[in-house]
């Protein structure tokens, strides 16, 4: 099996291991910097997303990038990819099946990618990348060491924009995720010093 990026996008645009395939405008397979040492995971596209063929590209995608700017990243420095590769009807979430179904091609992408630090969007992406039981309200902003990486979760920005309660919680957040890239890959941030 080619084991490219190329290959396995072209894989993904070809998947119909569930229901989600069939009703796609666009294959959503992610965004970014194919050698980044920092991935972003979310659950699965939006309506925009579903459009554009691009993860978080609508509101919560905006909030995206002003989080990144926040601590001196952007797009051309991380990699941003979903759970799921197509858009759950409705912006539901993802179902188990339909999730269980895609995580073959999130790990792939992973593995290519090779990632030192994982940041979860949200709980469902915890779910599926650190432990099954995870509690995004006790356990944003922990770091886990998952298969030899960083991983943490944060609130996912759709939340955000629903409950700005949290988003002095996710600020601190942001800052230990910065402090821990500092740690483990400061060429992260070899333009900014």
């Amino acid at each position: 099996m080619d084991d490219s990026m190329e290959y396995l996008r072209e894989e993904c645009e070809k998947c119909y291991r569930c229901d989600l395939g069939k009703t796609r405008r666009n294959l959503v397979f992610g965004d970014g910097n194919e050698h980044a040492r920092v991935m972003f995971v979310g659950e699965g596209p939006g309506e925009q997303e579903d459009l554009q063929g691009l993860p978080f590209v609508g509101p919560a995608g905006k909030l995206l990038d002003d989080m990144l700017e926040m601590i001196d990243l952007d797009r051309t420095k991380v990699y941003i990819a979903n759970i799921v590769k197509c858009r759950p009807p409705r912006n539901r979430d993802p179902l188990y099946q339909e999730q269980d179904r895609c995580m073959d091609y999130l790990e792939r992408q992973i593995a290519l990618i090779d990632p030192a630090i994982i940041v979860c969007l949200g709980r469902i992406a915890a779910m599926n990348l650190i432990r099954d039981n995870f509690r995004i309200t006790r356990e944003h902003g922990m770091w886990y060491q998952i298969r030899g990486r960083s991983c943490t979760a944060i609130y996912h920005p759709s939340a955000l924009l629903r409950d700005v309660s949290k988003r002095p919680e996710t600020f601190e957040d942001l800052r230990g995720i910065r402090q821990q890239i500092r740690a483990i890959c400061p060429e992260v941030y070899a333009d900014v010093d």
